[in-house]
């Protein structure tokens, strides 16, 4: 007869026996038997590695195709060497191929990683079941910034050999990615000085005393206090190049940085919050979706970034997309102007100016016959005759990239005198007004896009431009990043828009063959 283990656990609440039917009078009751859990015993596996997963596994795609590509560029910092005694590295494939799959499965944690290799079949496949120190992981994502790059475009050059890669259209457009940092880490000057003051006296108090071998610990309590100077010391940095971009005095007295990311900005969030972030410019062609640039950027605004991300596809594809397609954020005269000195045809939202204005106007109190509309401009004279008779003269002209502003006033005296005084210029001397006169490329942009195929084009946009932010986000599950500083960033972001690329190679090309192999 079994009897119950000693060490199982008595539950309060429950019947110490079975519920079971009484037994006949004179027979004794037979207890049921079952199989016992011994959890106190080895167990020898015979594992087939190469069976732990399918053949069409994403794991094993991701292996084949990062045998095909140059990995030089990682390997040329190994110093171990065949015939030389010294610790032989993981293999650069390896790794790559564990960061690729990681990614795509939402994995950004070099901890997670490592743990995974353990018990996770795809990760056990990949390392042979051979367990790897996380920061041997955590290391390779941070140290081969150029080799990585390198890999992004080899990785494009496949795409492009398979026809996937297109520049006739180019869909430029940014995301904002929260830093890892918090709202709360943000402090001014006074505060950072003080903590700095703190953080260096702590460093002193832990000097090591002479002839003193530190412990383990004391090492590592040691080096999270010098961190946490160079953290404060580099946010002190930052916070100078932040007020260079205030403008009153006000705004510069009250600039603050991130003492846990310094290089972070607060940046408006797609659901109408605000949250230290970075902005993660991508371009993807039309045809089928690849991203094929990726940057990073400190800046809110997006308009500033679009010269930069044309820049990135010539440099990745050594080609300049035919056309670039954008939003209203990036539409400038700046841009324009930009665009048409390389050749570029630019499609793109262009607000309606006109009236803005005449809603500054309303908020001025200036009735509707006097609009600018109601002017009359007289080229032999120069000059603009006011609804009322009288001339504006011309009182000079301000020039700005891509449109020119002709400035005319009336004489403050006429205007004082006039009856329609509190209908044309309630909230000062004179009437002003100003003649623009758009530049060749403006006027034929803003031509352009009021054309039907135009704005089938424009129509196009947020289908495939948002196609890679979404993916990012919710399926690779980068809505924050987990480093810190804008390299590092840089390099995370680069980590995910490769793994995007890999995973429409396996949707696209993989599978296909595979398909084709097995029929």
């Amino acid at each position: 007869m079994n009897k119950p283990l000693a060490n199982s656990p008595k539950l309060p609440g429950l019947p110490a026996e079975p519920n079971l039917p009484p037994p006949p009078k004179g027979q004794v009751p037979a207890r049921p038997r079952v199989r016992p859990v011994d959890r106190s015993q080895l167990v020898w596996c015979a594992v087939d590695v190469e069976r732990l997963i399918e053949e069409d596994h994403p794991a094993r795609a991701i292996w084949a195709l990062t045998g095909q590509l140059d990995l030089a560029g990682f390997l040329a910092p190994i110093e171990a060497v065949e015939g030389v005694a010294g610790r032989t590295p993981w293999d650069p494939r390896l790794l790559v191929s564990l960061w690729l799959y990681a990614y795509s499965r939402g994995v950004s944690s070099a901890r997670e990683i490592a743990r995974r290799c353990t018990f996770d079949p795809p990760f056990e496949w990949l390392c042979g079941r051979e367990p790897i120190n996380y920061h041997t992981l955590s290391d390779f994502r941070t140290t081969h910034g150029p080799a990585l790059q390198d890999l992004f475009v080899e990785v494009l050059a496949v795409l492009s050999a398979q026809g996937l890669v297109r520049l006739e259209r180019v869909m430029h457009d940014g995301t904002k990615i929260k830093a890892c940092a918090g709202g709360g880490s943000f402090r001014r000057e006074e505060r950072l000085q003080a903590h700095l003051q703190a953080a260096r006296q702590h460093v002193q108090a832990l000097g090591e005393s002479p002839g003193e071998e530190p412990t383990r610990q004391a090492a590592a309590q040691r080096r999270a206090v010098r961190e946490r100077q160079q953290r404060v010391e580099q946010a002190l940095q930052e916070l100078e190049q932040v007020r260079r971009a205030k403008k009153t005095p006000e705004d510069k007295e009250a600039a603050r940085v991130s003492t846990t990311d310094a290089q972070a900005r607060i940046m408006k969030q797609s659901d109408g919050g605000f949250a230290p972030s970075y902005n993660v410019q991508l371009s993807t062609e039309a045809s089928h979706k690849i991203i094929v640039g990726v940057g990073v950027s400190q800046n809110g605004n997006d308009r500033e970034e679009l010269v930069g991300g044309v820049q990135r596809v010539e440099q990745n594809l050594q080609a300049k997309p035919s056309q670039v397609v954008v939003d209203g954020d990036f539409t400038s005269r700046e841009n324009i102007l930009a665009m048409a000195a390389q050749g570029i045809d630019l499609v793109g939202s262009w607000g309606d100016y006109h009236d803005c204005g005449t809603s500054r106007l309303q908020q001025r109190g200036v009735s509707p016959q006097f609009h600018p509309q109601a002017f009359t401009y007289e080229p032999e004279q120069r000059a603009y005759r006011c609804p009322a008779g009288q001339w504006l003269r011309s009182v000079g002209r301000d020039y700005r990239p891509g449109i020119v502003h002709h400035k005319y006033r009336a004489a403050a005296s006429l205007c004082q005198a006039c009856a329609f005084k509190e209908q044309c210029c309630p909230q000062s001397q004179a009437r002003s007004i100003s003649r623009t006169v758009e530049a060749p490329e403006v006027r034929q942009f803003v031509e352009k896009m009021q054309t039907p195929q135009a704005k089938e084009i424009y129509r196009q946009r947020a289908p495939v431009a948002e196609f890679p932010n979404a993916w990012i986000k919710a399926k690779l599950g980068l809505r924050q990043f987990r480093l810190r500083g804008l390299v590092k960033v840089g390099l995370e972001a680069l980590w995910a828009c490769l793994t995007y690329n890999v995973q429409q190679w396996i949707r696209l090309c993989w599978r296909p063959s595979l398909a084709g192999t097995r029929s």
